[in-house]
């Protein structure tokens, strides 16, 4: 399995970072795990292709994790002019957002003679599924997006990835990374606590509590990123766009 961090920002592009998006490849098959507003930008910028993704997962349905997908679904029809199947899901509520969003953004757009079909799938909490090879486990986690905010976990052969999508402190963490090759967390706040996100030292504090092989923190907001010594020095990786992460 191999991880590319193509966006790891928050919503305000703190330290220049993009939204978050993360490519996953395992076993000849590609995942991306949220899609947000800047993500296309990155993902080009990083050499990608939107003919290489099997699917995509959305952990909620803020703007900075899916408010890209209507360009990647644009690029896929007009710029790569893909023909092969893509699978989307989210949680439920997913299907009318995005249908929203794209007409929103580009009015017209669901009347498209699509020349690649693509399959929405809206995932409900707590129950196993398979979505374009992997199997995707999810956990609801706190924080208010108008639908469920789900944390996930992924597996494809002997390799899991989890990630905590945007959430303040919740025991779900736990129960999502344990036993995970890596475990993605997001911390905004460097210093005080903040509502619906983990600050630094929530997330210090609960870090014994993770029986994951490796930890990364992301969605930083400028204070968070002032802490990256600190975060280093216990052992975490701080995720950058363009970070790489073979397992």
């Amino acid at each position: 399995m191999k991880i590319t961090i193509v966006g790891s920002g928050d919503a305000f592009g703190s330290g220049g970072r993009a939204h978050t998006c993360f490519r996953i490849d395992a076993e000849g098959r590609t995942l991306v795990v949220d899609f947000g507003a800047s993500a296309i930008t990155a993902w080009k910028g990083r050499g990608f292709s939107s003919e290489a993704i099997d699917g995509v997962i959305i952990s909620h349905l803020h703007g900075d994790h899916f408010g890209g997908l209507p360009f990647l679904l644009l690029d896929c029809q007009f710029g790569v002019r893909r023909t092969r199947p893509m699978v989307l899901a989210g949680p439920v509520g997913f299907r009318a957002r995005l249908e929203r969003t794209l007409e929103a953004l580009f009015p017209g757009s669901m009347a498209i003679d699509w020349k690649f079909p693509w399959n929405v799938v809206e995932m409900k909490t707590g129950r196993s599924q398979e979505i374009a090879g992997f199997r995707i486990d999810t956990r609801e986690v706190h924080h208010p997006a108008g639908a469920p905010a789900l944390a996930l976990r992924l597996e494809r052969g002997r390799r899991t990835f989890a990630y905590s999508g945007d959430t303040s402190w919740t025991d779900a963490l736990v129960e999502i990374a344990d036993g995970s090759d890596i475990f993605v967390v997001e911390c905004f706040s460097g210093k005080e606590p903040i509502a619906n996100h983990i600050d630094w030292p929530t997330l210090k504090a609960q870090l014994p509590r993770f029986d994951s092989a490796k930890i990364v923190v992301t969605h930083m907001s400028d204070s968070a990123l002032s802490r990256e010594a600190e975060m280093t020095a216990e052992g975490l990786t701080v995720a950058h766009d363009g970070l790489v992460i073979d397992l």
